[in-house]
């Protein structure tokens, strides 16, 4: 009779909502992102103490970690670009991204994988995701009210996620760009 008090507890941890979403995995994105390769190949990023710095000054953040999950996408032997994973906060939880690179490290696409808040999952609509399309860190214009807009009730969500593609777009700019 003593544990009678943690049955309601449990029941009412049952009746939380979920809000995590998952839109694509990794694979699906990157054949998403390109479709016209024939092959995909792990890439090993581990950038360098002096490109970290480069990517700082770069990008205006941390490039918070040496090594990253990069992927090559190629149709036969010619690289077509690169996709890039990575998680960034969103208020409380992570968000789970793809950002593709063409080769000269402009930004090809951005896809979300994985929303796990419960409000601002309007990151997800393609009118704002396409807003990067084309840019990279040196031309600019990747930052909240500097060529990416706000999406109100999203704020956190659009300028972590922004910061997030900047930060890739700088890695790339210094150790992917051919």
């Amino acid at each position: 009779m003593r544990y009678r008090h943690c049955v309601p507890l449990v029941a009412g941890l049952a009746c939380l909502p979920a809000y995590a979403t998952q839109y694509l995995s990794a694979d699906q994105a990157l054949k998403l992102m390109f479709a016209d390769a024939t092959s995909y190949r792990p890439q090993e990023l581990a950038l360098t103490l002096p490109q970290m710095q480069q990517v700082e000054k770069l990008a205006g953040l941390s490039a918070r970690s040496v090594n990253w999950r990069v992927i090559g996408a190629y149709s036969g032997d010619k690289l077509l670009g690169y996709m890039v994973l990575d998680d960034v906060i969103g208020k409380f939880e992570l968000i789970s991204y793809a950002v593709a690179l063409n080769p000269d490290a402009s930004i090809r696409q951005v896809e979300i994988l994985t929303y796990r808040e419960s409000h601002g999952g309007e990151i997800r609509l393609p009118a704002w995701r396409r807003q990067f399309t084309g840019k990279t860190a040196s031309t600019g214009g990747l930052a909240i009210g500097e060529g990416i807009a706000n999406i109100s009730g999203a704020t956190l969500s659009c300028t972590h996620l922004t910061d997030g593609v900047r930060r890739i777009a700088a890695i790339a700019q210094v150790a992917l760009k051919k």
